[in-house]
């Protein structure tokens, strides 16, 4: 007889699971790294978003990858624990080496079937197709279906960001200087997304803070238009009454929704785009 499959959810610290939700859902959470010229601490391990959003007037932090015994200290935890099926879920593979990462440790579990998803998104994008998996995995769905229903997911699941200003996308280079300067002068604000490759792009853009969040519920409002079944999030960086405004006025007007998610980007992600990022996302389900 087949030996029942024992299915386990694990993710990536910034894919910005609530803490919460992972808790009710068996979710395992591996952190990325917040370096610092004299530390490194743990998302939301060792250190939590708002102490690195204070430090931003002194530093702006690195970030890089879960280290690879982290990631194998959770894999031990799911053998000890019995699981015998893994589905990862990771950031996209465009713009960190978490998904190559989970992949090189898995290697070494011959005895866990394992498939790591790269989402192609980044933060509530890659999120909320890792609480879909686990929703899947507690509802006994089998591990082949999960897979495809986890890839379907990740497709059809939209995360739109709002920038509080152009200096960071500059710095890192998402930017040019004419774009930057230009916009800065004329108050543009991007809404940012991932593409198909997995790199975040601007997909539309307004003159200033509050049409560009009311664009970006706009756009989130559209994806959702007509779906029977889908999940609604908000989620920000140092910006709680922005985004808590703009989560009750979606909550609102998709009041319909099967889920509501808020919650706190992790760190790693905000350090490229600037203090007061808000992400305001939909997943259409089956």
């Amino acid at each position: 007889m087949e030996k029942a499959q024992k299915i386990a959810v694990i993710t990536d610290s910034c894919s910005d699971v609530p803490v919460e939700l992972a808790a009710e859902l068996g979710i395992y959470v591996v952190a990325l790294h917040i370096n610092y010229h004299d530390a490194s601490y743990r998302d939301r391990v060792d250190i939590q978003p708002d102490e690195v959003y204070a430090r931003f007037s002194e530093e702006i932090p690195r970030t890089s990858t879960p280290s690879p015994s982290d990631v194998a200290e959770a894999f031990d935890t799911m053998v000890a624990e019995g699981v015998t099926h893994v589905i990862g879920v990771t950031i996209s593979s465009g713009l960190s080496g978490t998904y190559n990462l989970f992949k090189s440790v898995a290697t070494g579990y011959r005895d866990l079937t394992v498939e790591i998803v790269d989402t192609k998104r980044i933060g509530l994008g890659s999120g909320l197709t890792a609480v879909e998996a686990a929703r899947l995995a507690k509802q006994g769905v089998p591990f082949e279906e999960i897979i495809e229903r986890a890839y379907r997911s990740a497709q059809s699941t939209y995360a739109y960001f709002c920038v509080d200003t152009l200096e960071y996308l500059y710095k890192g280079g998402r930017i040019s200087k004419a774009v930057y300067s230009i916009g800065s002068a004329l108050d543009v604000r991007p809404i940012i997304a991932c593409n198909d490759e997995g790199v975040y792009v601007p997909v539309a853009k307004a003159h200033g803070r509050k049409a560009s969040l009311k664009k970006a519920l706009s756009i989130v409002k559209k994806k959702a238009a007509g779906a029977k079944r889908y999940r609604f999030a908000v989620v920000h960086g140092g910006a709680y009454e922005e985004a808590r405004e703009l989560f009750e006025q979606g909550c609102e007007a998709m009041s319909d929704a099967e889920e509501f998610v808020f919650e706190q980007i992790s760190p790693a992600l905000v350090v490229h785009t600037g203090p007061g990022l808000i992400g305001i996302g939909v997943q259409i389900l089956d």
